[in-house]
């Protein structure tokens, strides 16, 4: 059964409040006396008196008392068969959406579908950046691959080291070595043993003078002379005020001990790329040949980036070191050496 709304509640309350007197008076069989029918005129003698409705039961009284009350409000109907339905306003149904329906709601019904963008894919770790090296993997032959900075590894046409065949003989000015006792660190810095030396180290060649950067040491020497390799070589980097490049090459053949050399073996460091600065002083002087005479052409770094545009000093005296400073070094770096590169017709001079 449907519940009554507020204001039909409240009529039917008042009504069976006045319900037992308003069915008192609309009952003539209640009545006194003095209020019963008059007696029928003369003129209607001959004709029946009409028939007395028959008496309503008290409950059909109420019902249709109330749907008098109740029907001028508005809050019922006359339903079929005398049967009175209350106009009730109902609570609207809010649906339960199951699981299961939802995916059945019309497309109005259903909340907004939210995007989720997929998450994005990290680039595969590789453990490490792009590492260059001497073999495997990260060796000569991939260089210029490594990274779009060393691309002139593989590309580059005026690479280092050469072969250094057929020079032509020239009466070449003197480099002017202008090298003094300076004070130094060593660092082993993966690749080889490096030496940084105080400012103050010079060189002149060509009315250019250059200052001494750093020096360190290859095995075998990447040089070449004749097709000739020799144990190890150093190679001397300067730089000049525009920031072009002069190395000097100085080839190291196995002989007698060579001074400067044990000076640097002796402050080597006992970790990698950490400096260590030494308590005493070198002079570069002593690494350096007799005869200064040299090769000379133009090339590139020997390691990555192999920036090109790289003055090459090589002098043609090499100098000896000994089998105990050799295998020093050999412990370190086995070998450490760029192959030759492709002279591609360039022009090499060398001191008559």
């Amino acid at each position: 059964m449907r519940t009554l709304a507020l204001p039909v509640a409240a009529a039917l309350a008042a009504s069976a409040t006045a319900a037992p007197a308003a069915l008192h008076a609309a009952d003539p069989a209640t009545q006194p006396a003095a209020h019963a029918p008059a007696p029928v005129a003369a003129a209607d003698a001959g004709t029946p008196p009409p028939a007395r409705p028959a008496a309503e039961l008290p409950l059909d009284r109420l019902q249709r008392r109330l749907g008098d009350v109740l029907g001028a409000r508005g809050a019922i109907e006359p339903g079929r068969h005398g049967e009175l339905r209350v106009l009730a306003r109902e609570a609207p149904v809010v649906p339960v959406r199951h699981a299961t329906a939802h995916a059945a709601a019309p497309a109005a019904d259903r909340p907004a579908a939210r995007t989720i963008a997929a998450p994005r894919q990290a680039p595969p770790h590789t453990g490490q950046a792009a590492h260059w090296s001497y073999s495997g993997s990260g060796g000569p032959q991939a260089w210029g691959r490594l990274k779009p900075e060393f691309s002139r590894c593989a590309t580059g046409q005026r690479q280092s080291p050469i072969d250094i065949r057929d020079g032509i003989p020239l009466e070449l000015e003197p480099v002017q070595f202008d090298y003094r006792p300076s004070s130094f660190a060593v660092v082993d810095n993966g690749h080889t043993v490096q030496v940084n030396v105080a400012p103050g180290n010079e060189i002149e060649v060509n009315g250019r003078r250059y200052a001494l950067q750093q020096f360190h040491f290859h095995r075998p020497s990447e040089e070449r002379i004749d097709g000739r390799q020799y144990e190890m070589d150093a190679h001397l980097v300067h730089k000049d005020a525009e920031g072009r490049l002069a190395v000097v090459a100085v080839l190291l053949e196995r002989g007698a001990a060579q001074p400067l050399l044990q000076t640097v073996w002796n402050n080597l460091p006992l970790e990698k790329n950490e400096e260590v600065a030494a308590r005493t002083q070198i002079d570069l002087n002593q690494l350096l040949p007799a005869d200064r005479r040299y090769y000379t052409y133009m090339g590139s770094l020997t390691t990555p980036p192999c920036s090109e545009g790289v003055l090459w000093l090589v002098m043609q005296q090499p100098v000896p070191v000994s089998a105990q400073q050799i295998d020093i070094f050999a412990r370190l770096y086995p070998m450490n050496a760029r192959p030759i590169q492709s002279a591609a017709g360039r022009m090499i001079k060398q001191s008559d």
